[in-house]
């Protein structure tokens, strides 16, 4: 199905997998709002393009809600929402890792979905349609010390919120899809305890690799439902 003309709104859409799937959802004809913390990344999100943009922390539900009744004004109502924000620490092991690292990454990780989500749903099942994206991590199937304690745990929370809200809100015409990517190109990267070579980030996916995935799943007619998948590089092991 075309999304011409749908409402869309990419949080975390600075840089990375969330400014791929933006620019890839402006490119396929949608109204598109995006929202992040840095908003010099948002302007070069949306250079050359009609997206609105708006600063937003989501770890903050004042500032969540603030930027949902922006988005809303702007567009009308709000189709589809792509969580794509997320962020890393260096420190990931339970010896190093500081405690305040540890709320900052469940913050925007975990209660930063959470935030969003409530901020789009009640209108969502008001009409009966609806699509929410949540871009987890492989993190957050399978814990592993390349992720770290905070950052798996995030996104085994995260895993958890999607799949119950899906659930829950699947008999009011509303999808939710868990999409948990492998290795991406992403500035995530540079917070690695050891750096990645140029030649490792050329092996594994990009972030429009991701950004066509998000595409094909927000184009399936509304009566079908994607509840997860994983897309990762052909040489990355699974389970």
């Amino acid at each position: 199905m075309s999304i011409v003309g749908s409402k869309v709104v990419v949080v975390g859409a600075g840089t990375g997998i969330g400014q791929a799937i933006a620019r890839s959802l402006d490119k396929a004809g949608a109204t598109v709002a995006i929202g992040g913390r840095r908003v010099d990344a948002l302007q070069e999100t949306a250079s050359g393009t009609k997206m609105l943009m708006h600063g937003v922390d989501v770890a903050s539900r004042e500032s969540t809600h603030g930027f949902f009744d922006w988005a809303t004004k702007q567009l009308g109502q709000i189709d589809i929402l792509v969580n794509a924000a997320g962020v890393n620490i260096k420190d990931r092991s339970m010896a190093d890792m500081p405690p305040e690292e540890w709320d900052r990454v469940m913050g925007i990780n975990a209660t930063g979905a959470y935030n969003c989500m409530a901020a789009v749903l009640p209108a969502m099942r008001g009409r009966k349609c609806g699509t929410i994206i949540n871009i987890s991590s492989i993190a957050g199937k399978r814990a592993s010390a390349l992720g770290g304690i905070a950052y798996c745990a995030s996104k085994f929370a995260m895993t958890a919120l999607g799949t119950s809200v899906a659930n829950e809100v699947g008999p009011d015409g509303v999808r939710v899809t868990n999409l948990y990517p492998g290795e991406v190109n992403t500035p995530i990267l540079e917070n690695r305890p050891t750096p990645v070579s140029e030649e490792h980030k050329q092996k594994i996916l990009q972030p429009e690799h991701v950004a066509e995935l998000v595409l094909c799943l927000v184009s399936l007619p509304p009566s079908v439902h994607v509840p997860e998948v994983v897309i990762k590089p052909l040489w990355q092991g699974w389970y």
